[in-house]
């Protein structure tokens, strides 16, 4: 079930291909701060054709920037937000824990850790196959 398609996601978020990382919005809950976005990932994905040669692997950058967009969906969602950009400013605690590589569905799951008017912080986690992959608190602060 989706709560929102790739071109909705595209009127929120400021990303285009090949740097929009995030699929499908699956789960929006605002009251309780949480999101969770889909990225399918295909060996036609341009950073796999680098990143490595023969063994192709989803650089744990882009797990982040993936995390960032999912939790900028919700944050440019939140009222008075509309029409602003939540930019992403630090990761903390980053942690990645398997590799990612085509074929693999990742599941992007954030809640709001702290929410002010100016500033937000999250706590993402990349899941695939129900193991988490990557984690991180990533801090945003917000653009007209």
């Amino acid at each position: 079930m989706s709560v929102m398609q790739v071109t909705e996601i595209m009127k929120i978020l400021p990303h285009r291909y090949p740097f929009l990382m995030v699929d499908r919005i699956v789960e929006m809950d605002m009251e309780a701060g949480t999101v969770v976005g889909i990225k399918n990932l295909t060996m036609n994905e341009e950073f796999f054709q680098g990143h490595f040669p023969g063994n192709p692997v989803m650089p744990g950058v882009l797990q982040m920037e993936a995390m960032a967009q999912v939790a900028g969906v919700m944050l440019n969602s939140r009222a008075g937000n509309e029409g602003k950009t939540a930019y992403f400013m630090s990761m903390n605690n980053v942690k990645f824990r398997k590799m990612v590589i085509p074929g693999d569905q990742l599941r992007i799951e954030v809640e709001s850790v702290r929410l002010r008017t100016r500033m937000a912080t999250v706590y993402g986690k990349c899941v695939v196959d129900g193991a988490v992959v990557s984690e991180a608190e990533l801090t945003f602060g917000y653009g007209a």
